[in-house]
């Protein structure tokens, strides 16, 4: 068995706490507690990921929406002079792209409605849009923020730091309260930045960063949790529920179901950057409710008892971040966002789409 194929096994036991199987991605048949379909439709046909946007001047990093017709993906030319930063939005017909203004490269976006929405990214730069317009907020720092999640409009987070240099601004927490964003301090320090922030809920947030650190914020605490069991660091955290949470990067792969964190000690083959699940009150879909990507094209589906793996098809590109829409379906966005920095040079940003139908690769002018 491949180590793919292993990984695969180990994680679906992990979520979904059953047993595991062989499944073909062409002709997978997950079925309901009474032997049914899980979308009632043929179980035998299965969508294939197909790339939506291809060649663009920067790097993709995140993508988001708020719903399958409202569809975000952030990111910029990471430090290749001669771009701007790149934010483009999919209306359900065209993708536009949108004008911020900046050279900055975003690097998350989140929201709570179609005129709720943030993005954050190098310089300590964080950008708001309230449904018009875009506006520049103060963040009182200069490092770059690498996440964001908002609960409410008067409730949101960022995260930040300085990677691999603990002698630069680090632990970087920041919270908006309707008002303004201003610092949070955590109980302990560790001289690390923090990449993803996330959470189900005001009071249930997590945070994950350097060497393997998460923090959990419950009952307005923050609480170190998972000590010792990642060892590198964590890039990204999401969750199906409150009881069933992944966080993941590099070669770690950890899961939670809330309480107690565990990691797969299967070898990967390729970094692990992004994990998203099914937003609550999604359909069920055959093609499954969670999706993994990274380097290399690395796809992953949790599709019913079994992890699918997508490696290898299109789009051949690194893959940074993921996220599931309302409908089911699964997004994945990416570029040469590891490569040297060069003047001139396009990141050539992709955006990749499993589920039903196809949608438009139309940019409008």
């Amino acid at each position: 068995m491949s180590a793919r194929a292993v990984f695969a096994a180990v994680l679906s036991s992990l979520l979904a706490g059953a047993a595991v199987g062989a499944c073909s991605p062409s002709h997978a048949s997950p079925i309901d507690d009474a032997g049914a379909p899980i979308d009632g439709g043929d179980a035998s046909i299965t969508p294939t990921w197909k790339p939506v946007l291809e060649h663009l001047d920067g790097a993709l990093l995140a993508v988001w929406g708020t719903s399958e017709h409202d569809v975000w993906t952030v990111g910029g030319p990471l430090g290749n002079t001669g771009f701007e930063s790149l934010v483009m939005r999919y209306d359900g017909s065209v993708w536009q792209r949108s004008k911020p203004g900046g050279t900055e490269t975003y690097w998350w976006i989140h929201g709570t409605s179609t005129s709720d929405v943030w993005l954050v990214g190098e310089k300590g730069r964080i950008t708001h849009w309230d449904g018009t317009k875009f506006e520049e907020r103060t963040s009182g720092t200069t490092v770059t923020l690498f996440g964001v999640w908002a609960a409410a409009p008067d409730d949101a987070w960022a995260v930040g730091g300085v990677p691999d240099q603990p002698d630069q601004p680090n632990d970087v927490v920041l919270h908006w309260d309707g008002t303004s964003w201003k610092p949070e301090t955590l109980p302990e320090l560790h001289k690390v930045a923090l990449f993803k922030v996330w959470g189900t809920s005001k009071d249930d947030v997590y945070v994950v960063g350097e060497i393997g650190l998460v923090w959990h914020r419950t009952n307005g605490t923050w609480k170190r949790e998972a000590q010792g069991i990642a060892k590198g660091r964590l890039t990204t955290v999401n969750g199906c529920s409150p009881s069933s949470i992944i966080a993941v990067g590099g070669r770690d792969l950890l899961v939670s179901d809330g309480t107690t964190w565990k990691r797969s000690d299967v070898t990967l083959v390729n970094d692990v950057n992004g994990v998203a699940c099914a937003p609550a009150g999604a359909p069920a879909r055959s093609w499954g409710r969670a999706v993994i990507v990274g380097g290399g094209s690395l796809k992953l589906r949790l599709v019913g008892e079994a992890w699918v793996d997508d490696f290898g098809s299109e789009p051949f590109s690194d893959l940074h971040g993921a996220w599931v829409d309302p409908s089911g379906a699964f997004w994945g966005v990416g570029g040469s966002f590891t490569a040297t920095p060069r003047a001139g040079v396009a990141r050539d940003g992709v955006v990749a789409r499993f589920g039903e139908g196809t949608v438009s690769s139309t940019i409008a002018p």
